[in-house]
């Protein structure tokens, strides 16, 4: 890439970074994540208790990216349609035609996913994975960027329908957001007084530089060991007492997106070792599925991917 195309590029992420955290604030951690999801190409499951800002966070990607928002809420009683389209018959014309749902959109927001049934969330599979959605036989593909996030109250179980494991693992992450701290959230109070905190952000990228910043990213370079260290660290889940069903390789290709991202953030055109390591846990916690008598929760089965990757070899 060329030096002042990749300077300008990484100035473009830092501002995405600082516009959000405007709006999302005590969170850089979490508004980290999710940018890096977001140069990753992959998408996002917010999973915490109704009201810390996880629509907030969606709305905020999307005016910084001047990008197209669209919200569902997931219900028991959504259609697989009502998500992806429908084909009507013009009584008019004689013809049939396309109406488009929400997925054709820059940012999808998916609110309280698991309410919605395995038949309506299915209907996101080939959206998520291979930006596009069939309806009936015809093939219509997504515009880029293409961004899923949906969330989840990991609380009220009641109605709900827990995501199938083929779409949790087209989730290139799982974060959870948690409360503020004590002053952070006496400033919220403050900015918001007056004004919805959102409506104060203007974009700072539009959708075909971050297109190009994507593409940018796949050309991070990356050692041969490194490429050792992905697998071994994915292959290493798969062989571990407490997991019954370890990482996909497809897990293994997001780590590598993921890790490829974060040395771009970093201001380098080549991964590190510790790239790996730190964007491990973030990236594969939610993609292991334990074995019966172990407690499931997603900070067990982050700890389990850190005690993986602490006890594998660093590339030196």
């Amino acid at each position: 890439m060329e030096k002042t195309d990749a300077n300008k590029a990484f100035k473009c992420s830092e501002s995405l970074i600082q516009n959000i955290c405007k709006v999302f604030i005590g969170k850089r951690d979490v508004v980290m994540n999710a940018v890096l999801a977001l140069l990753s190409e992959g998408h996002i499951l917010l999973e915490d208790v109704p009201g810390v800002g996880k629509t907030l966070l969606a709305k905020a990607i999307a005016k910084s990216i001047d990008g197209s928002l669209k919200r569902i809420q997931f219900t028991a009683d959504l259609l697989p349609t009502d998500v992806s389209g429908v084909t009507i018959f013009l009584q008019k014309t004689g013809e049939f035609s396309f109406r488009k749902g929400p997925v054709f959109s820059n940012i999808l927001l998916g609110d309280e996913i698991n309410r919605a049934t395995p038949r309506t969330q299915s209907s996101l599979l080939e959206a998520m994975e291979e930006y596009q959605v069939t309806v009936d036989g015809s093939v219509y593909e997504l515009e880029k960027p293409f961004l899923v996030i949906a969330t989840q109250n990991p609380i009220e179980l009641e109605g709900t329908y827990p995501l199938p494991f083929s779409q949790m693992d087209r989730f290139i992450v799982r974060l959870n957001i948690g409360y503020l701290d004590h002053e952070i959230e006496k400033q919220m109070l403050k900015d918001q007084k007056l004004q919805v905190s959102i409506d104060k952000i203007e974009p700072v990228i539009n959708c075909s530089e971050l297109v190009q910043i994507q593409e940018m990213i796949r050309h991070i370079s990356i050692a041969e060991e490194l490429y050792d260290y992905i697998v071994t660290i994915v292959q290493k889940t798969r062989n571990y007492d407490s997991i019954a069903f370890g990482v996909s390789p497809r897990g293994a290709l997001d780590l590598m997106r993921f890790s490829q991202a974060s040395a771009f953030i970093n201001g380098r055109d080549y991964v590190l070792p510790d790239d790996i390591k730190h964007s491990a846990p973030v990236v594969l916690g939610h993609r292991v599925i334990v074995r019966k008598g172990t407690r499931l929760t997603a900070s067990n089965n982050i700890d389990m991917i850190k005690e993986i990757v602490d006890g594998i070899n660093v590339p030196v």
